[in-house]
């Protein structure tokens, strides 16, 4: 039988109690049987992200979750920080998987107050905001301080029942009810070496109450070492023990945990079958190209919150394609297709230049060029777009509310009240420069289709689609 694999999803390898044999810990982590690391660079002033950079540069299985400690809230400038963070997104393993799979550890932390409640509260949603925006999940710490994370996770559009991913509750040591909760949010829930403590009772109930589809394992190392080595410095090895202990308490073999809590983790960080995703994909007799997974908004219906799957092609990128291997995944005779679509599964209009170059080689070679987009491109770049797309023939804006109140309800928009107007305006300008414009909106439950469509037809003067709840493509 070969060695089961795992993924310990939340370690802390840089830390200094590692510096005297890193190399040899990182060694027994792998004969252990662990595929990949998640190494956890916690902002400090001194150091920054040092010892994590080194890490994910010279290692190839181990990967960053990247953020600011709640402890360290009120003693950072954050956007320094999020420069940093998002600098190091664009690092790659063999080209294909970003190297910063999470944004964290974020959170709350009220058993220490090591900074005020609300400069934490702050820090925490500006964390949910840049994950928002590179999206990646977040991975949550959250201590004494469990009913304000559910309220800010809330706000911030995460829950309800379309059951969004949202993540992982790192550490998870609540009971049955908060496991419940995390769930039904779409979280994770990561299960550290605690599971094992003698007094851990309540842990143990809520893991059995669990589906094993929803548990990852982590060791938070160098602390919190299992049972048998507890007191001793934890290490990503240890990782094993975890695993036994819910084998244990689930009925299954160490082998089944590692092979679930893999996949799960693989899936929540973007690392399943990344290789594979296709950046061209044909539904019908139109190309669809997936330039970008990333989002202006956060919409409570999106699809992709629980698949990257679409009419069996599978979308969650790696990295993001360039030009060259854009041209290459649409082959040599683009002609044959109805139309070439800017869609993916992301906002497409956040690569504004590269639709522009492509889209106009593509028009030259006599291909008809169609935009969907949620119509806040003015919004993201600061000036009026629409002039410099005279060469699309037809662009389908997701118009999905008759109000400003519904749309920022229902699509959780970062731009507040400037969101709807702005949306509204590019709706109308886009027909001085576009020949076909479409308004659609999701025939979402208790949604008012038909103010939608005057508002569509009226108010904007465009065409009037209704797309299907939970159906894409």
């Amino acid at each position: 039988m070969e060695k089961p694999l795992f993924i310990d999803t939340h370690a802390h390898l840089d830390d200094r109690s590692f510096d005297k044999d890193r190399a040899e810990v990182i060694e027994r982590a792998q004969e252990a049987g662990l595929k990949r690391i998640v190494s956890v660079g916690c902002w400090s002033k001194a150091n920054a992200f040092e010892g994590v950079e080194s890490l994910i540069r010279e290692y190839g299985f181990i990967y960053a979750a990247l953020g600011i400690h709640p402890h360290d809230a009120a003693d950072v400038d954050a956007e320094a920080v999020f420069a940093r963070i998002k600098s190091l997104a664009l690092l790659r393993n063999e080209g294909r998987a970003g190297k910063v799979v999470a944004i964290g550890e974020t959170g709350l932390d009220y058993h220490y107050d090591n900074s005020p409640r609300k400069a934490q509260r702050d820090l925490f949603i500006k964390h949910i905001v840049l994950g928002r925006e590179l999206n990646l999940p977040l991975t949550i710490h959250t201590r004494e301080a469990w009913q304000d994370t559910i309220k800010i996770l809330k706000d911030e559009g995460f829950g309800g029942d379309d059951g969004a991913m949202g993540g992982i509750f790192h550490c998870f040591s609540g009971g049955v009810v908060e496991a419940a909760e995390a769930v039904k949010m779409g979280f994770y829930l990561s299960i550290s070496g605690v599971i094992t403590f003698k007094g851990a009772e309540e842990l143990r109930e809520a893991v059995l109450a669990t589906h094993m589809e929803r548990l990852l394992i982590e060791t938070d190392c160098p602390y919190l070492a299992p049972v048998p080595r507890r007191g001793k410095r934890n290490e990503p090895a240890f990782v094993v023990e975890t695993a036994r202990k819910i084998a244990e308490l689930k009925g299954l073999t160490v082998e089944d945990v590692g092979r679930i809590t893999t996949l799960n983790a693989e899936e929540v960080f973007g690392l399943a079958r990344a290789e594979k995703a296709r950046i061209a994909y044909k539904i019908r007799n139109s190309l669809y190209l997936n330039i970008t997974n990333r989002c202006t908004n956060r919409c409570s219906f999106c699809a992709k919150f629980k698949s990257y799957t679409v009419k069996g092609h599978y979308l969650r990128l790696g990295e993001e394609p360039n030009f060259k291997e854009l041209l290459d995944a649409i082959g040599d005779n683009p002609q044959q297709y109805d139309e070439i679509v800017f869609c993916g599964y992301g906002e497409p209009l956040i690569r504004i230049d590269l639709v522009k170059k492509l889209g106009l080689f593509l028009k030259k070679k006599g291909c008809k060029i169609r935009i969907d987009t949620d119509g806040l491109a003015n919004l993201v770049h600061g000036r009026n777009v629409l002039p410099e797309l005279m060469f699309v023939d037809a662009i389908s804006v997701s118009l999905n509310a008759p109000d400003s109140e519904t749309y920022q309800r229902i699509i959780k928009t970062p731009f507040g009240d400037a969101a709807y107007p702005a949306l509204l305006f590019f709706l109308r300008e886009a027909k001085k420069y576009i020949p076909h414009v479409t308004a659609s909106v999701v025939a979402l439950p208790g949604l008012d289709i038909e103010a939608c469509r005057l508002v569509a037809e009226e108010e904007a003067g465009a065409a009037f689609r209704v797309r299907e709840y939970n159906e894409m493509g």
